[in-house]
Formats: structure tokens, C-alpha cells, sequence
């Protein structure tokens, strides 16, 4: 089993979904206690990066390869997926295990390396990974537990830098005011867009299954609904995804415009393509890549001292 075979496997390329939020959350937390770092810490909070990183790649690979090992019986019966490594035998159920083993162990190892509250909190993203592939069994909420898993990129992120500031207290202890949480509203409702966003994403993409996940007992939104409920819904998950990155941070004139443009081309992708299915899932998948890259970027532009991250 060679390198270009593992990627294929965790499809490597829908990291560049979670990636950006990743760095948004690490961005945010730096730009938030960067005043109550001291010289010595900045160096320690820079390398912090390097261990995220780790963190994330592993959490992605193990999420895929528990997919793909819990879903290969789905996976078999659906033409779309038929040719996935685990049923044509290109990959062994004992190297698919291995490779979740190595991804959980990149996934602790960063957590580690971070803090000690960051590696007690990495038991929820390994449970919400197990948990993803049996939702799609029994509802179609399924979509909102993918989003689920993914909008703790940015919030995993945050915490692990927040962690080295303030320990337990990045999780339950108050801003300066008294008043909210260290991660509230900012995180908490970048990690709910992304949550919505991937909801909004996933009902669309799940549209190429209808048919099979119809007759297999595939609790799908697009199965269990028709095509119109699942156009107006992906909008309404778009409006929504849009107004929680604008509540994040709704004095920042640089974000908003980036959120509301990005948001804008969302719909009218679905809207317009979604007859056309194979261009559809294309532009989709494209239009949807590009959304975290495009908030990243906001970010970066972004003056500290004008936006509510610093708190």
C-alpha cells in the first residue's frame, strides 16, 4: 500500500475544508490573550502551530478511516462507492485498522505536546468520529453531526492555545467583564457556522446517493425529503451559517463582506446548478473549499484593535 493509495483513502483533499478553520481558530486565540503573553511565551505559542497541525491531520485520517471501515457494508451496495478500497480488497480491514492506530496517535501526540487540557479533551472528537457513521442508520440528521464534527476544528484549535494562557479556565473560566466565557460569542459561533456550513454542504453532496440510500435504508436528508425541501433548506443553513460568522465578529467590516460574499455564491450555486448534477457537485465542492480560504484570509487581513477578539 503506497502513499498515493493512503491519500486516496482519507481523501486528503477534502482537509482543505477543515484546514483554514483550523487556522482561524489558532489566529483567534493568538490574537486574543497576545496581551497576556510574556516575551518567552510567544516562541512556546508559535510552535503550539506545528503541534495543531499534527493534531488536525491525524484527527482528519482517523475520522476518514473509521468511516470507511464502519460504512463498508453502506458503501458496498452503493454504485457511487463500490470501488472504495475496503470492498474491492485494494486495502485489508487489518491495514485500515493500522492506519486509524497511526492517526489516533498523531491525533494524541499533538494533544500532548500542546497541554494537558488539550489531551484531555481529545476523547470528543474521537467519540464524535465513532458516533458519525451509525447516524446515518437511523436519521437524517446525520448531516448536522458531520457539521458537528467539523465545526470542533476551530474551536479544538482555539482551546489549545487558549489552554496555554489560562489551563481549564480557556473552557470554564470568564472573559475580563465577568460577563461570558473566553470562548464566547467569537468561537463559539465560528464553530456553529461551520457546523451549519457543512450541513448545508453535506445535504448537497448526499443528493448523488438518493436512489441507493433510498432503497438501503440510508437515513439521508435527500432521501427522506424531495429535491425542493432540500434546495430551501441548504439556503436556510446558508442564511444561518452566514449570520453566525457575523455574529462572531459583526464590528469588522473586512469579515462580514468576506462571509456575505461567500455566503452569496453558496446559493446561488445550489440554486442555479442543482439540475445539472455532475457540474452541480463540482462547483459545489469548489465553492465550498474555498469558503474557509476565504474567511481565512479576512482574518489575516484583519486589524486586532478593531475587532471583538480582543475582547
Amino acid at each position: 500500500m503506497g502513499t498515493k493509495e493512503i491519500l486516496e483513502f482519507v481523501k486528503i483533499e477534502h482537509t482543505l475544508f477543515s484546514l483554514p478553520f483550523v487556522l482561524i481558530g489558532y489566529i483567534l486565540a493568538y490574537n486574543q490573550f497576545i496581551y497576556e503573553l510574556s516575551s518567552n511565551d510567544f516562541a512556546w505559542i508559535r510552535m503550539d502551530l506545528l503541534w495543531i497541525l499534527i493534531a488536525a491531520v491525524g484527527a482528519r485520517g482517523l475520522a476518514m478511516a473509521l468511516n470507511r471501515i464502519i460504512d463498508r457494508d453502506i458503501d458496498a451496495v452503493n454504485p457511487r462507492t463500490s470501488g472504495r478500497h475496503l470492498v474491492s480488497g485494494s486495502m485489508s480491514m487489518n491495514t485500515a485498522w493500522k492506519l486509524s492506530a497511526i492517526f489516533l496517535g498523531m491525533l494524541l501526540i499533538g494533544a500532548w505536546q500542546l497541554n494537558e487540557v488539550a489531551l484531555m479533551m481529545a476523547w470528543l472528537p474521537v467519540l464524535a468520529f465513532v458516533i458519525y457513521p451509525y447516524t446515518k442508520r437511523y436519521t437524517w440528521l446525520c448531516h448536522l453531526w458531520l457539521g458537528l464534527c467539523l465545526g470542533l476544528a476551530p474551536a479544538g484549535a482555539w482551546v489549545a492555545v487558549a489552554a496555554d494562557v489560562h489551563g481549564w479556565a480557556a473552557i470554564t473560566g470568564l472573559d475580563g467583564g465577568g460577563d461570558n466565557f473566553l470562548w464566547f460569542p467569537t468561537i463559539f459561533f465560528i464553530s456553529l457556522g461551520v457546523a451549519l456550513w457543512i450541513t448545508a454542504f453535506d445535504i448537497n453532496y448526499a443528493r448523488m446517493d438518493v436512489e441507493s440510500d433510498r432503497e438501503n435504508g440510508v437515513k439521508s436528508f435527500p432521501a427522506r425529503f424531495n429535491d425542493e425541501t432540500t434546495t430551501r433548506t441548504s439556503v436556510q443553513l446558508t442564511l444561518l451559517w452566514f449570520a453566525c460568522f457575523a455574529i462572531a465578529d459583526p464590528m469588522n467590516e473586512i469579515w462580514f463582506l468576506a462571509a456575505a460574499g461567500i455566503m452569496s455564491v453558496s446559493n446561488v450555486a445550489v440554486i442555479l446548478m442543482r439540475t445539472r448534477l455532475e457540474d452541480f457537485q463540482t462547483t459545489l465542492f469548489r465553492v465550498s473549499m474555498l469558503t474557509g480560504w476565504v474567511l481565512l484570509i479576512a482574518i489575516i487581513m484583519m486589524d486586532p484593535s478593531n475587532s471583538i477578539i480582543e475582547g
